[in-house]
């Protein structure tokens, strides 16, 4: 469900126009591509309860939870001052992001606007426009802990997926000839 998700939402951020960079929606497409293919393994070593299927997608499901758990901490652990300067870095470093930043918040430049600036947002032809990083960083803060809470609470369901996968792994095939061994 998690990687159906995340394809949707980066299908509905490009059709909606939304994002326009390519390569963030490539990669979450991908990971969301990833996730299914790794669920698809899980759910055909279930139902032929094949040792080495579950095995690959048990430690394969332990180590995006590490990945998962790791990166929704750091989430949640951004204080102000490091949000504020990730903003920056990443408004520094991308146009794509920038231009999007400024058409959908209406806002241009990052701390303050220069005239002699491009800019996306419409407040320009009224000149009366608010520069983005107080936007940003309004909206950063609840967006980290959003994501920050649903990374963490899906991690742990991920984690329990692990444990069934490891309990179910260890019990003997229903199907099996009762007199083999194993």
């Amino acid at each position: 469900l998690v990687s159906l998700l995340l394809i949707g939402i980066a299908a509905w951020g490009i059709g909606f126009g939304l994002i326009s960079s390519f390569r963030v929606v490539g990669v979450v497409i991908a990971v969301g591509v990833f996730l299914f293919f790794i669920a698809l393994v899980g759910l055909i070593g279930a139902v032929k309860h094949h040792q080495v299927l579950l095995f690959f997608y048990m430690i394969i499901l332990l180590l995006v939870f590490i990945v998962q758990f790791s990166v929704s901490c750091a989430c949640l652990a951004l204080n102000e001052e490091q949000q504020s300067e990730l903003l920056e870095v990443g408004w520094s470093n991308t146009n794509s992001a920038r231009t999007d930043i400024e058409r959908n918040l209406n806002c241009c430049g990052f701390r303050v606007f220069y005239a002699n600036e491009t800019c996306a947002a419409d407040c320009l032809r009224t000149l009366h426009c608010r520069p983005c990083a107080p936007i940003m960083e309004e909206y950063s803060g609840m967006v980290l802990r959003f994501v920050g809470g649903i990374g963490l609470f899906f991690s742990f369901t991920e984690i329990l997926g692990v444990w069934l996968t490891y309990r179910y792994r260890n019990q003997k095939d229903p199907r099996a000839n009762p007199s083999a061994f194993i």
